[in-house]
C-alpha cells in the first residue's frame, strides 16, 4: 500500500472559511463516491459550518482525563481501523492533550498517511515554525502551537483560502466568527487591518515561494529550458569593478517595479584569462545585494556569455543588468565585448538592460578570448593566416622581385603571425607550407622542389627553425596564461569557501547549494555508508533527483572510505576535481561539526540531568531525612507501650505528623515539578479564566492571616493552566511568608498593563541584593542562612519554570521601603494569544 497524499488549505488568520472550504471538498468528494469520513473537525460552534458536517460520518473522538477534566481528541486507532479512503483533519499544527497517542496532530495525520489513508487538513500561516519571530513582530503575540515547514512543503497539494481583510473584520463584526463578548476586543487587537493585512501578504508570498519550487522542479524534470517568466527575476552580472555597486541598486529599481521581484547578483569567475577582479569589492558587493534583499552567487565559467546566460535560463530568469564595457575602443577589435554578445544570444523571452557608469571607456586591460587556451576565433584566424597567407604573399611576390633574403623575412612575418594568432600548429603548417613556396618559386632551380645552392637548404632550414620556435613560445604563453587564470579562479573558489568558514555558514544545505551552483549541476547529494557492503545513506542533498548512489552521480568526489559527493547534471573535468575535492572536505567537516555540535548538546543535557539528580539525590538524604524522621518519632511514641499518653500529648504527636507529612508532600512535589520541568515533560492546558478563581485557592497552603489578597474585579481574563498557576503563585507565597516577618502579612496583588497581568506577592522580609536576584531561581539554591530544614530550594525555580511554560514571566524586584516583591507576569485573553488551544487556537479555523 502506498503513502496517502496530503491536501492543506492555507489561510492568513482564524475565520477566513478554511474549514468550510474542506467540508465542501469532502462534499464533492462524497458525490463522486470516495469513501470519505470526518476523522477530527472543529466547528466552533459556528452555525454555517456546523450544517457542512451533515451528510459526512464522523469517526466517534476519543475521550481524555486531564486535570480533573474531560477532552476530546482524534481517535487515531478508531480511524486506522474504520481505513477510509480520504480522511478529514483539522487544525494540523493543534497539540494534543497529555495522554494522547502523539504529542501534535501533525504527528497522527503522518501514521494515516503512512497507512495510505489520503488527509485533508487545515492550517494558518502564523502556526509555521519558521514564520513565529515574523508573526510576532507583527502581531505581538508568540505562536505556541507550531507546524514543521517541512510538513506543509511536503504536501501534495495546498490551497490559499484568501479573503479581505476588510471582509473578514465584517465576519468578525456579524458574529460569524466569534461570540459577540469577544468581537470588539478581537478587532481592536489582533484583527486589526494592518495585522491581517500583512498576515495576508506573508500567506500570499510563501504560497508563491511553494509554487516557485514546483514549477522549478517541473522545468528540470521536464528539461525546460526556455524561460517562463511568472514572475519578475533580474539577474545582475557583475566583473568586480566599482561598476557592480551601479547595476545593484538599478536592479534593485527594477524589481521594486514589479510584485515579487527578485535579484540575483552573480559574478563569473573566468578559468580561460585573466581577470581584474577585486577580491575586497566583491565582499562590499555581496554586502549590497544582501542589504537590498537580493542573493549573491559565484559560478565558474569558460565562457563568460555563455556561462551567464546559462545561469539566467536556469534560475529562470526575465532580464539581465549588465554594464557599459570598460574596454577602450581598439580593444574591440578583439571581439564585441561581454555585453554585446549577451544582449544578441539571449533570446526572446529575456531582456538585457546596459546601464552605463562612471568607469565606462576607462580600460580594463586585455580582453580575454573564448573556447581553448587561445580561443576558438584565434585559432581559426591563425589556420586562415598560416595556410592562406604564404599563398597571397606568394601571388604578391611573383610581381615583384625583392630577391631571396627579402622573401624569406616576409614569409617568417607570415608565419609570426600565424603563430600569435593561432598558436603552434597553424605556425608549423605555415612554415612548411611557406618552405615548400620558397624552394619552388623563389630558390633557383625555379619551378623544382630541389635546391641548387647549399647555401639556400642552410638559409630555408634557419627559416623553418625560427618559425617553430616562435610558434613554440607563443603556445608556451598561452599555455601559461590559461594555467594562471585557472589557478586565480580556483583561488577564488577556495578562498570564498575559506571566507564562509569564517562568516560562521555552517550550514550543509548552504555548503551543497554552493556547490551546485559553482559547477553548474542539477543537484548534489551527500552520501555515507556505515561499511563497505552496507548500503549508501543521504546525509544531505540540494536540487531534484539527487543521486541516491556514486554509481548514479555523474561525478562523485570520495571523502574518506565510506563518503563521498555525488554531482548529477553533466561531466566535470579533470582540472575542476582539485576543487571539488576542497569542497567536498569541507562538506565532510561541515557534516562532522554538525553532529557533534548535537552530541556537545545532548552531552549538555546529560550533564544537566546528572547534576539534578545528584542534587535530588542529596535532597533526599538529607531535607527529606527530617520530616520523616520527625513522623518516625511520633508514630513510635503513639505505639509504645511504656507510655501511657495524655488526650493532649497525642494530640500533639499526631499534629507533629501531620506537619512532617504536609512537609513532606510539599517537598516531594517540588522535586517531581523540578524533575519535569528539567525532561521538558510539562505540557500546559491554556484556558480563559479569572485570577480570582485560581489565586485564593494558592494561599490554602500558609497560615490564615499571614497574607492579604487583593483581586480586583476588573481585570481582564487570562490565559493560562489554572493548575500550573495555582502551583506557582502557591510557591511565591510561602517563600514570602517564609522570610516575612511575623506582624506584616504578605501582599498579593493584581493589576492589568497593556497586553498582560501582573501578579505581585510583596513581603518585607530581608530583600535580596540586585546580583543575587536571578541566582534564587537556580535549582536548588536557598539564599542566605536559610536552614536545611527550610526546604530544598526548588520553590522558586518550579514557580519560575511554571510561568515561562505558560508564556509568561516572573522576576525578582525590591519592595519600596525594605522586602522583596516577586512579579508574575501572564497574557491577558483580549489579545486572543495563540497559546489558548481550548479558544483563540481552536477558533482559527
Amino acid at each position: 500500500m502506498g503513502r496517502g497524499k496530503l491536501r492543506i488549505y492555507l489561510g492568513a488568520a482564524p475565520g477566513v472559511g478554511k474549514t468550510y472550504a474542506m467540508l465542501s471538498e469532502a462534499h464533492r468528494r462524497v458525490e463522486r463516491g470516495t469513501d470519505c469520513v470526518v476523522a477530527f473537525v472543529e466547528h466552533h460552534n459556528r452555525p454555517r459550518t456546523e450544517v457542512m458536517l451533515h451528510g459526512l460520518e464522523q469517526v466517534p473522538r476519543k475521550q481524555l482525563d486531564y486535570r480533573g477534566s474531560v477532552f476530546t481528541e482524534m481517535d487515531v486507532d478508531a480511524v486506522l481501523l474504520r481505513a477510509p479512503a480520504v480522511a478529514l483533519v483539522d487544525e494540523l499544527a493543534h497539540t494534543n492533550v497529555p495522554g494522547s497517542r502523539n504529542a501534535k496532530r501533525w504527528q497522527d495525520v503522518e501514521e494515516l498517511l503512512a497507512a495510505g489513508i489520503d488527509v485533508v487538513s487545515t492550517v494558518n500561516i502564523q502556526h509555521l515554525e519558521s514564520l513565529g519571530d515574523v508573526v510576532e513582530s507583527i502581531t505581538g503575540v508568540r505562536q505556541r502551537e507550531t507546524v514543521p515547514d517541512e510538513v506543509v512543503r511536503r504536501a501534495d497539494q495546498i490551497e490559499l483560502v484568501d479573503m479581505s481583510p476588510q471582509a473578514l473584520r465584517r465576519r468578525m463584526a456579524h458574529g460569524n466568527i466569534y461570540k459577540s463578548d469577544k468581537v470588539d476586543a478581537a478587532l481592536s487587537n489582533y484583527f486589526r487591518p494592518g495585522n491581517l493585512t500583512a498576515l495576508r501578504e506573508l500567506a500570499l508570498l510563501w504560497v508563491a515561494d511553494r509554487v516557485d519550487e514546483y514549477l522549478t522542479e517541473y522545468r528540470s524534470e521536464h528539461r525546460v529550458s526556455k524561460i517562463w517568466g511568472s514572475r519578475e527575476r533580474i539577474v545582475v552580472g557583475l566583473t568586480g569593478g566599482p561598476e557592480g555597486r551601479t547595476l545593484i541598486r538599478r536592479a534593485a529599481r527594477l524589481a521594486e517595479k514589479g510584485a515579487g521581484g527578485e535579484v540575483m547578483a552573480v559574478y563569473i569567475a573566468r578559468s580561460d584569462g585573466l581577470t581584474s577582479a577585486s577580491p575586497k569589492e566583491l565582499a562590499v558587493q555581496r554586502t549590497l545585494v544582501e542589504d537590498l534583499g537580493g542573493t549573491f552567487h559565484h559560478v565558474v565559467g569558460d565562457d563568460i556569455p555563455v556561462a551567464l546566460l546559462d545561469f539566467a535560463r536556469g534560475v529562470n530568469a526575465t532580464q539581465i543588468v549588465l554594464g557599459s564595457s570598460r574596454r577602450k575602443t581598439w580593444q574591440y577589435v578583439f571581439g564585441p565585448g561581454v555585453g554585446a554578445t549577451v544582449a544578441r544570444e539571449s533570446g526572446p523571452d529575456l531582456d538585457v538592460h546596459i546601464v552605463t557608469h562612471d568607469e565606462v571607456a576607462k580600460g580594463r586591460g586585455l580582453p580575454v578570448a573564448r573556447g581553448a587556451r587561445l580561443g576558438r576565433s584565434r585559432v581559426v584566424w591563425g589556420w586562415l593566416v598560416g595556410v592562406g597567407g604564404p599563398v597571397v604573399l606568394a601571388v604578391l611576390l611573383n610581381t615583384i622581385d625583392l630577391g631571396l633574403a627579402n622573401d624569406m623575412l616576409l614569409f617568417l612575418t607570415v608565419t609570426v603571425a600565424a603563430a600569435l594568432l593561432g598558436g603552434l600548429f597553424p605556425a608549423l603548417a605555415s612554415a612548411a607550407f611557406g618552405s615548400l613556396l620558397l624552394n619552388y618559386y623563389y630558390t633557383p632551380p625555379l619551378h623544382r622542389l630541389t635546391i641548387a645552392d647549399p647555401k639556400n637548404i642552410v638559409a630555408i632550414a634557419i627559416f623553418v627553425g625560427v618559425a617553430v620556435s616562435v610558434a613554440s613560445v607563443v603556445d608556451l604563453a598561452a599555455r601559461r596564461t590559461h594555467q594562471a587564470a585557472r589557478l586565480r579562479a580556483e583561488s577564488e573558489i577556495l578562498s570564498f569557501l575559506a571566507g564562509s568558514v569564517l562568516r560562521g555558514e555552517t550550514s550543509l544545505e548552504a555548503l551543497l547549494e554552493r556547490v551546485r551552483e559553482t559547477f553548474g549541476m542539477e543537484s548534489v547529494a551527500l552520501l555515507e555508508r556505515a561499511g563497505d557492503v552496507d548500503p549508501w545513506t543521504c546525509a544531505g542533498s540540494v536540487g531534484p533527483q539527487s543521486p541516491k548512489r556514486p554509481e548514479d552521480a555523474d561525478v562523485d568526489m570520495p571523502v574518506g572510505d565510506h563518503m563521498a559527493l555525488a554531482l548529477s547534471g553533466r561531466v566535470l573535468p579533470a582540472s575542476d576535481r582539485r576543487v571539488l575535492a576542497a569542497f567536498a572536505a569541507q562538506a565532510a567537516v561541515v557534516l562532522d561539526r554538525q553532529r557533534l555540535q548535537h552530541e556537545a548538546d545532548q552531552a549538555k543535557e546529560l550533564a544537566e540531568g546528572n547534576r539534578i539528580r545528584t542534587a535530588l539525590l542529596a535532597a533526599v538524604s538529607h531535607d527529606l531525612r527530617t520530616p520523616l524522621a520527625a513522623i518516625k518519632a511520633a508514630v513510635s511514641s503513639l505505639r509504645s507501650d511504656d507510655v501511657a499518653w495524655s488526650e493532649e500529648d497525642q494530640a500533639e504527636l499526631l499534629e507533629a505528623i501531620e506537619e512532617g507529612a504536609d512537609r513532606l508532600d510539599h517537598l516531594v512535589g517540588n522535586l517531581l515539578d523540578m524533575s519535569r520541568l528539567q525532561t521538558g515533560t510539562v505540557t500546559p492546558l491554556i484556558r480563559e479564566i479569572d485570577l480570582d478563581e485560581v489565586v485564593p485557592m494558592a494561599l490554602g497552603g500558609v497560615p490564615e492571616g499571614s497574607a492579604d489578597l487583593d483581586i480586583p474585579e476588573t481585570l481582564p481574563m487570562v490565559a493560562v493552566d489554572p493548575g500550573l498557576l495555582e502551583r506557582a503563585v502557591a510557591n511565591l507565597v510561602e517563600n514570602a511568608v517564609k522570610y516575612s516577618p511575623a506582624d506584616e502579612p504578605v501582599l498579593v496583588s493584581a493589576s492589568a498593563m497593556a497586553n498582560r497581568v501582573e501578579v505581585r506577592v510583596v513581603d518585607r522580609g530581608p530583600g535580596v541584593p540586585d546580583e543575587a536576584k536571578d541566582r534564587i531561581f537556580a535549582p536548588f539554591q536557598r539564599y542566605g542562612d536559610a536552614p536545611r530544614g527550610a526546604g530544598v530550594g526548588l520553590g522558586l525555580a518550579v514557580a519560575r519554570g511554571f510561568a515561562e511554560a505558560m508564556g509568561g514571566t516572573l522576576n525578582a524586584e525590591d519592595t519600596p521601603g525594605g522586602g522583596l516583591t516577586m512579579v508574575l507576569t501572564v497574557r491577558a485573553v483580549d489579545r486572543l494569544p495563540d497559546l489558548a488551544t481550548a479558544t483563540a487556537e481552536r477558533q482559527a479555523s
